[in-house]
């Protein structure tokens, strides 16, 4: 009966994680394709190919944001690569029910090329880069030449590159990456995130020199709304 009960609450996260793929025509879709249309008008002048999701800490949502940005990209045409750099704590794998014996630990470590770790999703134009198997070294990795030229080859394979990376203020993963990527979406979870970890997290994304493009507030009570009801009803 327990093990009915954990399975019953892993597939109850997955569906809530990819609820832009489950449920394209929910609210809270709807959320994610406007955070969608937000970015790409955070820049006017240069093209963002190249995002980063992170929070100042764990549990406030940032996984469940990366996963559903990086299919609503993939659903408007684009060819998206997610890639779970969160060689720490990763779950990419777990959303998107892949197997994660080779990833991208196995890449930089030149285990193995890219085009035999990535996969395909359920969802048409976008893929998927696991982790694999979790390093001693994840800071190490993430900021080598092999993830410099790495990045350089994708982007010329793929319209978008999305990274899950761990919290800014629990490692310096996030600091690493934030300084290779054109943007970062911070993540706040709504009466969990403390203003001050928020404005830490900031200052250690700008003083990684990483372009902060918005912040993502989950978990917000709002009063319901008949406007959406109105416009978004068969």
């Amino acid at each position: 009966m327990a093990r009915k009960n954990i399975r019953k609450t892993q597939l109850g996260s997955q569906n809530r994680s990819l609820i832009s793929l489950k449920n394209p025509k929910s609210p809270i879709s709807e959320q994610y394709r406007t955070i969608r249309t937000n970015i790409q008008f955070s820049t006017v002048d240069a093209e963002l190919k190249t995002i980063m999701v992170t929070s100042s800490g764990p549990g406030e949502g940032k996984s469940t944001t990366t996963n559903n940005l990086a299919i609503v990209f993939a659903q408007q045409g684009k060819k998206v690569l997610l890639i779970d750099a969160d060689l720490r704590k990763p779950t990419a794998h777990f959303s998107f029910r892949q197997d994660n014996s080779i990833g991208l630990s196995n890449v930089l470590t030149r285990q193995t090329t890219f085009d035999q770790a990535i996969r395909e999703t359920e969802q048409p134009n976008l893929f998927l880069l696991t982790s694999g198997p979790i390093p001693p070294n994840p800071a190490e990795l993430l900021g080598s030449r092999m993830m410099d030229n790495l990045l350089k080859e994708l982007a010329g394979l793929f319209d978008m590159i999305i990274f899950d990376t761990p919290p800014v203020l629990a490692v310096t993963d996030a600091q690493v990456l934030a300084n290779k990527c054109d943007g970062v979406v911070l993540v706040a979870s709504s009466g969990r995130t403390e203003n001050e970890a928020a404005l830490k997290a900031k200052e250690s994304i700008v003083s990684a020199k990483g372009k902060i493009i918005g912040v993502v507030l989950n978990n917000k009570k709002q009063k319901d709304s008949q406007y959406y009801y109105y416009y978004g009803r068969n």
